[in-house]
């Protein structure tokens, strides 16, 4: 599947719930999910600036496609980061780069978080297109 289609499943799931608090839920319940970074990641270089929570991610790249792990102190935060990583992880550079992520847009993640894990989102995403750019660049 591709970022739009899984985003697509991503707005669906989330249309089903009929308020903040609903989703919030739904969120923890995603951070609760996550699969566990490696505990060699968890230190200041994978680290994520921009962050309330404290927030760690890695990647790798097979194959022509970049996966992601991460992890976080904080369980809305994890959710948020396991929605990025299902999202990106097992795409190309050039895809997630390139990625607009409306779903986060369609899903009203962005309106409906306090100011600084607005940001902490934005650094999410940057940091996973920068990865993906490293990767790019890597390659030639």
């Amino acid at each position: 599947m591709n970022i739009e289609e899984i985003g697509q499943e991503i707005v669906e799931e989330f249309s089903m719930f009929d308020d903040w608090m609903d989703k919030y839920n739904y969120l923890i319940e995603l951070g609760r999910d996550l699969e566990i970074i490696d505990e060699k990641y968890r230190d200041q270089q994978h680290l994520i600036t921009g962050c309330q929570s404290r927030v760690w991610l890695s990647a790798e790249e097979k194959e022509g496609r970049i996966y992601f792990k991460a992890d976080s102190d904080a369980v809305i935060t994890k959710g948020i980061v396991n929605l990025l990583i299902r999202a990106l992880s097992g795409q190309t550079a050039e895809d997630i780069i390139n990625d607009k992520l409306d779903f986060l847009e369609q899903i009203g993640l962005k309106d409906h978080l306090s100011p600084t894990r607005a940001n902490g989102l934005s650094s999410m995403v940057k940091q996973m297109k920068l990865y993906a750019l490293a990767f790019k660049a890597k390659k030639g």
